[in-house]
């Protein structure tokens, strides 16, 4: 239940980190330059590469909404980082030929921030909120009758003087992003008429991801080169798209806007990212792993002490493509360091 003072000040409801698609994205909160990838980023699903899955599950659900004239049912995305959840939720948006906002859990400090953002949603548009299992507790209990019977229900003035009062709301579609679905508490999950997983990408998948963020960016790039690219993107297209952009910047001062084989393996070897798509903070904790703790389990603190990091990074940031590519394994004890871990590091020794 929102809880409201009967006080000018409060009755602005302030509307942050909130855009509509076709509005100038600037926020402290967004992490990338939002117009380098408001440019990269597909408007159709046909323009979408990878999670052919989803893809067919959503294409079917958006056209028995539009020839029900209903709102879509709210949709959950989770999975690691760099998938694509933004995207696809303003790919929906399109579809649906409706306007997407876009938020994360840890900007809805209070309720007004979430009301406002409620209260000012057009019929059928899209609210995406990122990192949804970070929400507090009173915005996650103003969500429940906002999703489910699309009201808000709030107390007006203190004490005596108080009244409660049901605002009525456009009907939305909710698309919640987390990369920690079991992190959500049920209530929140049960509210969710669509959940999907989104798979890290093949690397044929990446190359056309690779290929075609290389034409708009007007720079050309050779097949052996786009594959290299592929395999060290760990399986993300937000990090293949990054690779490109670097190696578009390295061509550029090199010899035109022509990325070859060379060029890349040039250009890699700066970055230092070997051919597993490792990078130096990786190997590290790794070795670190492997030497200092003989091979783990080792506490996540401790790790993260050791290698003077945040925890939340290691786990959000770096173990997803490790334990997915087998060179780490997580216990109930602590981290340990897999076989394929271990024969990575000889090898690099060798």
């Amino acid at each position: 239940m929102a809880i409201l003072q009967d006080e000018n000040s409060n009755n602005k409801f302030e509307k942050k980190q909130i855009f509509r698609k076709d509005e100038n994205l600037k926020s402290s909160e967004i992490s990338y330059d939002f117009k380098y990838e408001s440019e990269i980023r597909p408007k159709t699903f046909e323009e979408y590469i990878g999670q052919s899955d989803i893809k067919k599950k959503k294409k079917i659900a958006i056209a028995a909404s539009k020839k029900r004239h209903k709102t879509l049912d709210h949709i959950l995305l989770y999975g690691p980082a760099g998938l694509g959840k933004t995207t696809l939720a303003s790919v929906i948006a399109n579809e649906m030929n409706s306007s997407v906002r876009i938020t994360s859990a840890p900007a809805l400090e209070r309720p007004r921030d979430i009301i406002g953002i409620l209260m000012g949603l057009k019929e059928g548009d899209i609210l995406f909120i990122d990192e949804i299992h970070r929400l507090n507790k009173l915005t996650e209990e103003i969500l429940y009758s906002a999703m489910e019977d699309f009201y808000l229900d709030m107390t007006l003035g203190k004490q005596q003087s108080s009244k409660m009062l049901r605002l009525p709301l456009n009907k939305f579609t909710l698309v919640g992003a987390t990369t920690k679905a079991g992190a959500l508490s049920n209530p929140l999950r049960s509210r969710f008429g669509m959940t999907f997983k989104l798979e890290f990408y093949k690397i044929e998948e990446l190359v056309n991801v690779i290929e075609r963020t290389a034409k708009i960016l007007e720079v050309e790039i050779e097949r052996e080169a786009s594959i290299e690219v592929a395999k060290r993107s760990r399986g993300t297209a937000r990090i293949a798209n990054r690779l490109v952009k670097r190696l578009s910047d390295f061509a550029v001062v090199k010899n035109g806007c022509k990325v070859s084989k060379e060029l890349a393996f040039e250009a890699f070897s700066l970055l230092k990212i070997d051919k597993s798509g490792l990078d130096t903070t990786d190997i590290t904790l790794l070795e670190i792993i492997a030497e200092k703790f003989k091979g783990g389990p080792v506490g996540i603190e401790t790790l993260a002490a050791c290698m003077s990091e945040d925890p939340k990074t290691i786990e959000e940031v770096y173990e997803p493509f490790l334990l997915q590519s087998g060179f780490l394994e997580r216990t109930l004890r602590g981290r340990c360091i897999a076989p394929l871990g271990l024969e990575y590091l000889r090898k690099k020794t060798n």
